[in-house]
C-alpha cells in the first residue's frame, strides 16, 4: 500500500479567512529495468518495440506538489533543482512536459478543469533512462486523484498512464513488476511472494549506486542503433549494447563496478546512466572510487531499492 499522511486540521489565509488551497506532494522514485527484452515492432503501437522487462523502483526522488487553483485559473508549472537538463531550457514547452500532459489527461476524465498549480523539484537526472518524465507523471496522476478526491483505483489510473508513455503505468506503484506489451501492461510483483524473494536472492534489492551523466541519450536514437547492432551476448538488458555503442564511458563504468565487487551493474533502460547494485558499505566505497579517479561517471547517487511513491496531504 502506498503510504499516505495527512494533516487533520486545516490552515487559514489570514487575509481571507477561509481554509487554505489543499496542497499534495508526491515523492516518486526513478526506474530501472533489472531485464529488458525488445522484440519487433508494432504498427498499431505507433512503431514501438515489443518489450518484456522487470521493472524495480529505486530511491530516487523526484517531487510533485499539486495545489488547487481558483476555477478558470488554469494550470501553471514551476520547475526546481540543480539538474534539470533539457528541461530548463528556454525554448522548451510546457504544455508537453509529461507532468502537465498528465494532468490534462486527468482532466479530461474526470470532465474537469485543469486549474492546478504544479511544482517538480527535480532529483533524477534527465535524459538517463531513469524514468524522470514517466515518475512525474506518475506523481501528478497520483496527486491529482487525491487531490479532487477521486478515489480511482490503481488499474484506472494506470489505464490513463498508458496512454502517456510505456513506464508511467509501473510509476503509479513502484517496487518490483513485470511489464509486457510496450512496457504498459504492469503485473506488480507482491513484497513477500516468491518472484520478489527471488528477485532479492538474486542481489536486486538494497544499496544501489547510479553513475550519472551531464550528457543525455535519446531514446529513439538507442533504439534506432538497437536496430542496426542487436543486443548484446548475455546482455540482460538488450538495449545496454546500443546505448554503450553511443556512450562509451558507460561501459567502462560497468565493467569497473563488477572488478570492483558490485552484484550487478548495468545500464539503466535506454542509458546513459549506470545502476549498480552493491552487497556492502565497503563494495559501494570501492566502486565510488573506482568511478571517481577514472572519470567514468560525472554524478553518484547513493540510494535503495525497492522504492514505492510516497504521497502526503496538507493544507
Amino acid at each position: 500500500m502506498i503510504p499516505v499522511a495527512v494533516r487533520q486540521r486545516p490552515a487559514y489565509d489570514d487575509q481571507l479567512d477561509e481554509p487554505a488551497a489543499l496542497t499534495v506532494r508526491v515523492d516518486c522514485p526513478a526506474k530501472t529495468n533489472l531485464t529488458l527484452e525488445v522484440g519487433p515492432t508494432h504498427d498499431e503501437w505507433g512503431g514501438r518495440h515489443e518489450l518484456d522487462t522487470i521493472y524495480c523502483a529505486i530511491g530516487v526522488y523526484d517531487t510533485i506538489t499539486a495545489t488547487a487553483k481558483h476555477p478558470g485559473a488554469g494550470f501553471s508549472l514551476e520547475l526546481e533543482g540543480a539538474h534539470l537538463g533539457d528541461l530548463a531550457s528556454s525554448s522548451s514547452d510546457m504544455r508537453r512536459n509529461h507532468a502537465v500532459l498528465a494532468l490534462f489527461a486527468m482532466a479530461q476524465a474526470a470532465g474537469r478543469d485543469s486549474d492546478v498549480a504544479l511544482t517538480i523539484t527535480k532529483r533524477i537526472p534527465v535524459g538517463a533512462g531513469l524514468g524522470g518524465g514517466s515518475a512525474d507523471a506518475a506523481a501528478t496522476i497520483l496527486a491529482v486523484n487525491q487531490l479532487w478526491e477521486l478515489h480511482w483505483p490503481m488499474e484506472r489510473l494506470r489505464t490513463i498512464a498508458a496512454t502517456l508513455g510505456a513506464d508511467m503505468p509501473f510509476c503509479l506503484s513502484g517496487g518490483f513488476a513485470h511489464g509486457t506489451g510496450f512496457g504498459e501492461r504492469i503485473e506488480v510483483i507482491d513484497a513477500g511472494s516468491a518472484a520478489e524473494r527471488n528477485l532479492i536472492g538474486q542481489g536486486y534489492a538494497g544499496e544501489v549506486l547510479v553513475g550519472a551523466y551531464q550528457s543525455q541519450l535519446s531514446t529513439p536514437e538507442v533504439y534506432h542503433t538497437f536496430d542496426a547492432v542487436g543486443p548484446g551476448n548475455d546482455d540482460r538488458n538488450h538495449l545496454q549494447a546500443a546505448a554503450i555503442s553511443l556512450h562509451p564511458r558507460s561501459g567502462q563504468a560497468i565493467d569497473a563496478a563488477v572488478n570492483a565487487g558490485a552484484r550487478h551493474a548495468f545500464v539503466s533502460g535506454s542509458g546513459p546512466s549506470v545502476v549498480a547494485f552493491v552487497p556492502d558499505s565497503t563494495t559501494a566505497q570501492r566502486i565510488i572510487d573506482a568511478w571517481r579517479n577514472g572519470g567514468m561517471v560525472d554524478r553518484i547517487i547513493k540510494a535503495s531499492a525497492p522504492a514505492h511513491p510516497i504521497i502526503g496531504v496538507s493544507q
